[in-house]
């Protein structure tokens, strides 16, 4: 990634109050872009706290608003003009999936169907990314990673509706930008852990509540095995996915974004980690789950993005979780969560090229 790409750029976030979205925010006003966010309010009293305390609501233009209601989404696309969009809005959760599918699909495929068909009415917009999910493939339970070319068939409705986004994404590519006027791609990004992910049914935000109240934490499925990746790893891949493509149209397509095998591991080696970086005596438990479906087995060939970029995974799965762990102790203690947020994101990218992006 070419952070001085970015000076200046007008870069539209959707999903901006999100866990991702606010490093994403946070990443790219670091970067100098000119930052736009269209997004519900965060789901999470804590989130909305994270999103604060980040400091990004003062670098940026900040709207709350429904993908859904698409003359106040295109009103804001015809007001800001943006180069490039990074479209990660969407009902992530696969559980809240079951309980609520109508939702999840109007939100995950007629959204994604929206911001596009404002991308389409916008002629400033030069690249754009949808970001989808490694859940999106037909799972087949297979000891190797998924290629781009795998079939898509989510099969909870959360997974299904982000392979229909991917599928919807095509269309309008095929559609209406083959004509190279804006570069499309969608990347499939494996499990992102990180400081300000405070959402619900998830292994690390359930560990790090846990903690906090000094509980032992109960792990649902300690056996599934996942892609795992701190939360800077795919956005520092979104960013350069989005940049190349705006040079050159000819890298729009589809991309995994995952970690390297060895950083694939189970919930509960996950759970084991974050206790050892946690300390004082901290524990986990397996606790029966009747709950609904979920893949076993999931991990990404992310070859085509190492092959077109030269791209690697940077942190390992251990650092990730150090990182999370330090992170949420400073944010239970009250601490500067901007200046630790920029601290991490110097010290990724200090260590990925020599030189610190925040300054």
């Amino acid at each position: 990634m070419d952070k001085e790409f970015f000076q200046g750029k007008r870069v539209l976030v959707t999903g901006h109050t999100g866990f991702k979205g606010t490093w994403l925010c946070k990443l790219l006003e670091l970067c100098g872009a000119e930052v736009y966010g269209y997004s519900l309010p965060s789901p999470t009293e804590e989130g909305a706290v994270v999103f604060q305390s980040s400091g990004v609501a003062a670098g940026m233009t900040s709207v709350l608003g429904d993908l859904r209601d698409l003359p106040k989404l295109a009103a804001f696309f015809a007001d800001c003009q943006p180069e490039i969009v990074l479209h990660l809005a969407a009902q992530p959760i696969v559980r809240e999936s079951y309980r609520d599918p109508l939702g999840t699909y109007s939100t995950n495929v007629m959204g994604t169907v929206h911001v596009l068909e404002c991308v389409r009415q916008c002629s400033a917009v030069r690249s754009f990314l949808n970001v989808t999910t490694d859940k999106v493939y037909e799972n087949r339970e297979w000891a190797w990673g998924y290629r781009e070319n795998d079939p898509l068939d989510g099969f909870d409705p959360y997974s299904n509706s982000k392979s229909c986004s991917e599928l919807v994404t095509h269309s309008y590519q095929k559609s209406f930008f083959a004509d190279g006027r804006t570069a499309v791609s969608t990347a499939r990004a494996g499990n992102v852990i990180g400081g300000g992910d405070f959402s619900v049914d998830r292994i690390l935000p359930d560990c790090i509540r846990a903690a906090l109240a000094g509980r032992v934490i109960e792990v649902r499925n300690p056996y599934s095995t996942r892609p795992y990746q701190h939360v800077l790893e795919p956005l520092a891949a979104y960013l350069l996915i989005a940049q190349r493509q705006y040079e050159d149209g000819k890298f729009a397509g589809a991309y995994n974004v995952g970690p390297e095998d060895c950083d694939c591991v189970t919930t509960g080696e996950l759970a084991t980690m974050f206790c050892r970086a946690w300390g004082q005596g901290q524990q986990w438990r397996h606790v029966g789950d009747a709950g609904p479906h979920e893949a076993h087995f999931l991990k990404l060939d992310c070859s085509r993005l190492k092959t077109a970029f030269g791209w690697q995974p940077h942190w390992h799965i251990q650092e990730a979780v150090k990182k999370t762990v330090a992170w949420a102790k400073l944010y239970a203690a009250g601490g500067d969560i901007a200046a630790c947020m920029e601290e991490q994101i110097g010290e990724f990218f200090a260590e990925e090229d020599g030189s610190r992006l925040d300054g």
